[in-house]
């Protein structure tokens, strides 16, 4: 996020010495011309008509694990006079403006709500309208060298206090707060700059397609929930039911280990379901899944860990066997792997995605064709005109 609240030697300052604050680096931003200097930008106080000049500005690289974004944009208020146009104190110019420019809704979302509340604490002291301009971040350019840390190597240099002493107590801020759902659902806590959390969201949350629903959210927009875990680091990955906290983890998950904690808690971990996918196990013959399942109208299988859909019913056929089969599954769906276990030589069918057991292949179907023999406890049944798009 980039601040700017006057003179930007005493704002990164300010910044650099807060707790979570991972670098403060003073620069340019808000402007419409490219490479800006430190003489351009006071040249440019006054521009002409179509320029728009650019604010002295500190851009802040934080861990949203250790400083909330709320508690940063409450410290920016704080900071300064955000009532003051074009100027704070005797540093007079557009170049000194406030300003915030964000990089995320959620950024966005928490700055006009501390604004909201700070105008009406600013309006009790006496204080005008906040003229800080709030907007997405286009460009930000690091200021000459000499401008960095200047006050560290300047002790003695201009570093005025132009904040208004007005501060918040215990308001209530209302951002895009998140309550329970109810019932089960998986909420994943990530941070800006975590690349792990980036990775994870990468390489697992975009492609989920679970019926246990999942919701991505910032430490500080959880409310109502009955958490056991203290969020230390991230991403962390909450399972929980009816609010509760049941199953966590911290840290990066590949897909495979993600989809075996929402095995074990969409399954149960000592439920016959997650032995069969996770322990290798057989259902039952003609158990009762095979009994729902081997009638149903048009439609497909999908994986119930994953969502994914593995079998088509136009390719299930009756095999007398009293497990699920089918002629073939899914392009793509099910990897197949050799199985030598108990002195037998079969192959086994492996959910591609979730790393689910699902059965064996055997080449002794009608006409010779190959016979997917499938455990019914690990998949769901959506009808044809059931399944999204």
């Amino acid at each position: 996020m980039v601040f700017a609240a006057g003179c930007f030697w005493g704002v990164e300052k300010h910044f650099e010495h807060l707790d979570g604050v991972i670098k403060a680096t003073s620069g340019y931003a808000g402007g419409n011309y490219e490479n800006p200097t430190y003489r351009e930008v006071l040249k440019r106080r006054n521009p002409k008509r179509g320029i728009i000049n650019h604010a002295e500005s500190v851009e802040v690289v934080y861990d949203d694990s250790k400083i909330s974004t709320e508690r940063l944009i409450k410290s920016f208020w704080e900071l300064h006079n955000p009532t003051q146009p074009d100027g704070q104190g005797n540093d007079k110019g557009n170049n000194y403006r406030s300003a915030l420019y964000y990089t995320n809704d959620a950024q966005k979302k928490i700055a006009l709500a501390t604004k909201e509340v700070y105008q009406k604490l600013l309006n009790k002291a006496g204080y005008g309208a906040i003229t800080t301009e709030i907007k997405p971040l286009e460009k930000f350019y690091k200021a000459e060298e000499y401008h960095q840390n200047y006050l560290e190597k300047n002790p003695n240099g201009y570093c005025p206090n132009h904040a208004t002493e007005v501060k918040f107590s215990n308001e209530k801020i209302m951002t895009d707060s998140i309550s329970p759902l109810g019932g089960k659902e998986i909420v994943v806590i990530d941070a800006e700059h975590c690349r792990f959390c980036e990775k994870f969201k990468k390489n697992v949350t975009d492609h989920y397609k679970g019926t246990i629903p999942l919701r991505t959210v910032h430490q500080d927009q959880l409310k109502g929930f009955k958490l056991h875990t203290k969020i230390e680091g991230t991403p962390t990955v909450l399972f929980i039911i009816d609010g509760e906290e049941i199953l966590s983890r911290v840290g990066y998950m590949n897909e495979k280990q993600f989809y075996k904690m929402v095995g074990k808690f969409k399954l149960g971990k000592d439920s016959k379901a997650f032995d069969v996918a996770f322990h290798k196990s057989t259902d039952n013959r003609f158990c009762k899944k095979y009994d729902e399942f081997k009638h149903t109208g048009d439609g497909v299988f999908r994986d119930k860990i994953s969502g994914e859909i593995l079998f088509d019913t136009r390719d299930r056929f009756n095999s007398g066997s009293g497990w699920l089969s089918f002629y073939k599954a899914v392009d793509g769906a099910t990897i197949q792997k050799e199985d030598n276990a108990w002195g037998m030589h079969r192959v086994e069918i492996i959910a591609k995605k979730s790393g689910a057991h699902l059965g064996h292949v055997f080449n002794d179907a009608p006409d010779g064709r190959q016979r997917f023999c499938i455990n019914a406890t690990v998949l769901e049944f959506v009808p044809r005109d059931k399944i999204k798009k």
